[in-house]
C-alpha cells in the first residue's frame, strides 16, 4: 500500500489521523507501539485536545490502534489470519468415502483453523422447526416443512472466544430415515456433513458459497473479541446433490481482521479442436 493523505482540505482532527495512519502503514509506527500522548499531539499539530481525541477516535473506529479505559492507545497488533479455502469441499468430499478411523483424523478444525478438536471447547445443538419464508425459499422446499437445524461453536479454551460459528438447515424429510443424524451427541460426527448425508443415500455435486458483510453487533464484537471498525464476513454455502437438488444450506461469520476466504475455481479445458496452434 501506498499511503496517501485524504483527498481534501481535511478538518485538523482527520489531518492528525491521517499522518498517524500513514507512519503506521508506512511501518514507522510498529504493532504495539503507544501513539503520541494527547499532550504531545496538540503541541505537534497546535490543536485543541478535542481536536486530538477526535483524531484517536477516528483511528480507532478504523481498526488501526486499540485502546480502553485507562488505556494509552497503542496500534492494533494484528491476529492470526485464517484461510477458509473452497478447496476444503473436496477434501470432505473425499474423506467421507474413506473409513471411520481415517474420517476421525481430520475435520474443519484441522483444516481450517489448523489445530485440533480437542484444543476447542466445541458445542452443537440440534432442533427440528418449521421453515420459515426465507429458509423455505433457499432450500427450495414449501414454508411450514420441517427442517433439521443444527447450530454450531467453537471457542478457544484459553480466551473463551469464538473460533468458528455456523448454523446448518436441512430438509427433515431428508435425513429422518437415519435418527443418528437428528442427535447433536453424535457430533463431531468424523467426516462431517458429507459422511452424515452419504448415509442416507445423497451425494454433493455443487457447492456454491455467497459472501457479504456487515457491522458487527456489540454482543458480536465481543464474543469474537473484534476491535472497532472491524466488520464480520458472512458466508452462505448451499449444497447441491447430484440431481441438482438444494439438500443444506449453512450460514458462517467469520472475522474480517483474521479470515481469508480463498475460492479455487477449477477451469475446465478447451476442446482440442478449439484451442490455439
Amino acid at each position: 500500500m501506498d499511503p496517501r493523505p485524504t483527498a481534501v482540505q481535511a478538518p485538523i482532527h482527520l489531518r492528525i489521523a491521517d499522518d498517524i495512519r500513514m507512519k503506521i502503514e508506512r511501518g514507522d509506527l510498529r504493532p504495539g507501539a503507544p501513539l503520541p500522548t494527547l499532550a504531545e499531539l496538540c503541541e505537534r499539530w497546535s490543536c485543541s485536545m478535542n481536536s486530538a481525541r477526535s483524531a484517536v477516535a477516528l483511528l480507532k473506529a478504523q481498526g488501526l490502534i486499540v485502546t480502553g479505559r485507562g488505556k494509552a492507545p497503542t496500534v492494533r497488533v494484528q491476529t492470526q489470519r485464517v484461510v477458509r479455502s473452497s478447496e476444503r469441499h473436496q477434501i470432505e468430499k473425499d474423506l467421507a468415502i474413506k473409513s471411520e478411523s481415517e474420517r476421525a483424523k481430520i475435520g474443519e478444525a484441522e483444516t481450517n483453523l489448523a489445530m485440533s478438536i480437542s484444543d476447542q471447547r466445541f458445542t452443537s445443538v440440534y432442533d427440528q422447526v418449521a421453515a420459515d419464508e426465507e429458509i423455505s425459499n433457499a432450500l427450495e422446499i414449501t414454508q411450514g416443512d420441517g427442517v433439521l437445524r443444527r447450530r454450531y461453536e467453537s471457542f478457544d479454551s484459553s480466551t473463551g472466544y469464538y473460533l468458528s460459528k455456523s448454523v446448518s438447515y436441512i430438509p427433515l424429510v431428508l435425513v429422518e430415515s437415519n435418527p443418528a443424524l437428528l442427535d447433536q451427541g453424535n457430533e463431531p460426527w468424523p467426516g462431517g456433513t458429507q459422511h452424515q448425508l452419504m448415509t442416507v443415500g445423497i451425494e454433493i455435486d455443487r457447492m456454491v458459497d455467497r459472501v457479504t458483510a456487515r457491522m458487527p453487533t456489540t454482543v458480536e464484537a465481543q464474543m469474537w473479541n473484534l476491535p472497532a471498525g472491524v466488520p464480520l464476513i458472512l458466508c452462505r454455502r448451499v449444497s447441491c446433490d447430484l440431481d441438482g437438488r438444494v439438500v443444506e444450506i449453512s450460514d458462517a461469520d467469520y472475522p474480517a481482521d483474521r479470515s481469508e476466504l480463498e475460492f479455487v475455481t477449477k477451469l475446465r479445458p478447451w476442446p482440442k479442436k478449439r484451442r490455439p496452434t
